[in-house]
């Protein structure tokens, strides 16, 4: 996975639009609706002074918790980056879709099973789509691992140099920005290098070519590596980890990348004030999943699931607040729209943490399946102190040796002293080659889980209740945790052996305007307009029929997780397509 700094992203040259802002109505009032913009780090759980751990300073972070909302409860609902970021797109589960193994078009070689893509209920649309249908400028640095592709109209700018500073003169934004120095990989050995890639950036309106200062790069060698913490610090190791040389020497790299990101985190910040949107921009930081470590990344305990988040809302409302309710990852796009005015579709399986007339969560909901090439089936529910654990799989070690993990010298370190019989108990429990069908925590108590509490007789009522929650649950969604990936891949499929593809576009042309269909429910529409001068507009999402007078009009049709249709291209001037057919 690259892990280019996202600073990258913040040195492109400045474009600016002159096309009309889009306003809004409400009551009958013109408004402008707030900006927003998310901030999202990888693979890091709570390590932050506001959550306790003081082991290192992250100013920008800890700004934006002094003037906004620390939230101490978020999950994921799974603890590797692929499904999660579904759930985020989506605000559906990634169980409930097929999106729940990592990843759905990789390690074909090793499963056999085909490439294939999550297929989410049949209207649902990525939450960029909405907030662009509804008329903000949506941009997203640089991730797009939804485990399904995106449609053509799904940001107006995805890419390293999306900004919204290319968004039309007052037109509010909804920017998404990716930063990936505190991913998993920014353990492995070599430490510090950093891969810069040159790429240019295509504007809605014109081409735009934007290169990077040199001097804006990372140094590419290892002696360059920024440093911001002494090696000679001694960091706090959760106890299944042990305390070595080699341990302590991947905190001291995890740490750093915290420093790093804090530093990028600050750039966009000040590029905030600079445009005078600082006060009017709702600002999210959250972590994509709990943190890089072994026993932390791809499990489904608090280390795994377990994230930080910070919101800091417009003139500092609500600042300084803590906010303890449980938050789901599927929450975010009903939060999101919620802020931004926007009602939420039918589909969604989350709720508006934000909204006062919406019950709080009583559980939130997690699974674990397929990574890479090994696959175990495991679910889990978590109330405030209590968390069940059902695996589905118990004749499966604990321990699933993912190649991509075991690049990490501390995984090295723990299977090396596994080996040599050198672990303590609790380090241990990883390397059992069987698993307990059932298993409680107190996580108030015990926020590590070691200590299962399934078999004890006073927590039998906790269990039961657990239980039934999860029971419950899995019916709702639809999740048959047992159903092997292969039938999973011919239910998303309609039972075919292939994977749908949406209908093409069709085109009608009545009283001057186009309007475009798809027979496949569920589609979604882009289009992209090619004027007789030459110029050719962005892929727009098509709401409403389109008045156009001149050119032609290219159009596909995307439904989420199927292929996406060929396109087909109505000529203005003689009412014709491109294949010769007319409407």
């Amino acid at each position: 996975m690259n892990r280019t700094p996202i600073i990258i992203s913040l040195l492109i040259l400045i474009v600016q639009f002159v096309s009309p802002a889009k306003s809004f109505a409400q009551d009958g009032v013109e408004s402008q609706p707030k900006n927003i913009i998310w901030l999202v780090i990888e693979d890091m759980s709570p390590t932050l002074a506001l959550y306790g751990d003081d082991t290192v300073t992250t100013p920008n972070i800890d700004s934006l918790a002094k003037d906004g909302v620390v939230y101490t409860n978020v999950f994921s609902t799974s603890g590797v980056c692929a499904p999660s970021r579904a759930a985020i797109a989506t605000g559906v589960y990634p169980t409930s879709m097929g999106a729940n193994n990592m990843r759905t078009s990789s390690n074909t070689q090793e499963t056999g099973l085909p490439k294939y893509e999550a297929v989410p209920p049949v209207n649902a649309k990525m939450l960029s789509q909405l907030m662009r249908e509804a008329g903000y400028f949506t941009t997203n640095n640089y991730k797009t691992d939804y485990q399904f592709t995106a449609p053509d109209s799904a940001w107006n700018e995805n890419g390293i140099y999306a900004h919204w500073r290319h968004r039309p003169s007052n037109q509010p934004f909804f920017s998404v920005f990716n930063f990936t120095t505190t991913h998993e990989s920014g353990l492995f050995e070599p430490y510090g290098i950093r891969k810069i890639e040159q790429r240019h950036y295509y504007s809605d309106n014109a081409e735009k070519i934007a290169k990077l200062p040199t001097e804006a790069l990372v140094k590419t060698d290892k002696e360059h590596t920024p440093v911001h913490i002494s090696k000679d610090t001694h960091f706090p190791v959760p106890p299944y980890l042990p305390d070595t040389p080699v341990v302590q020497h991947d905190l001291w790299k995890m740490y750093n990348n915290l420093v790093e990101t804090d530093k990028q985190i600050g750039a966009i910040l000040k590029l905030l004030k600079e445009d005078g949107l600082y006060d009017n921009t709702i600002i999210v930081f959250y972590s994509d999943h709990g943190g890089p470590l072994p026993r932390q990344k791809r499990l489904i305990y608090d280390s795994g699931l377990k994230v930080p988040m910070v919101i800091r809302f417009p003139d500092g409302e609500k600042a300084g607040t803590i906010d303890e309710q449980l938050i789901s990852f599927v929450d975010f796009a009903p939060t999101a729209l919620d802020m931004a005015g926007i009602s939420q579709p039918d589909y969604m399986q989350g709720r508006s943490f934000i909204s006062q007339g919406t019950p709080q969560r009583e559980y939130i909901h997690a699974a674990a399946d397929r990574f890479d090439a090994i696959t175990d089936r495991i679910r889990a529910v978590r109330s405030k102190c209590y968390k069940y654990i059902r695996n589905y799989q118990p004749d499966t070690p604990y321990y699933l040796p993912v190649a991509y993990r075991e690049k990490i010298p501390t995984m090295q370190e723990l299977l090396s002293l596994e080996k040599a019989s050198k672990l303590t108990p609790d380090q241990k429990q990883w390397f059992r080659t069987k698993k307990r069908v059932n298993e409680l925590f107190d996580v108030c108590r015990d926020p590590h889980e070691l200590s299962n509490l399934a078999n004890i007789e006073n927590y039998k009522p906790v269990l039961n209740q657990l239980e039934h929650e999860m029971d419950r649950w899995l019916i709702e969604i639809n999740d048959d945790p047992l159903l092997p990936e292969r039938e999973l891949i011919k239910n998303l499929w309609k039972g075919s052996d292939v994977q749908p593809k949406t209908s093409a576009p069709v085109f009608k042309e009545r009283n001057g305007k186009i309007t475009i269909t798809s027979d496949t429910p569920g589609a979604v529409i882009s289009y992209r307009i090619r004027r007789d001068e030459g110029s050719v507009s962005g892929w727009r999402p098509y709401t409403q029929a389109i008045a156009v007078n001149q050119g032609e009009i290219e159009a596909n049709a995307h439904r989420i997780g199927f292929q996406k249709s060929i396109s087909n291209i109505f000529h203005l001037n003689h009412s014709s397509h491109k294949d010769g057919t007319s409407q």
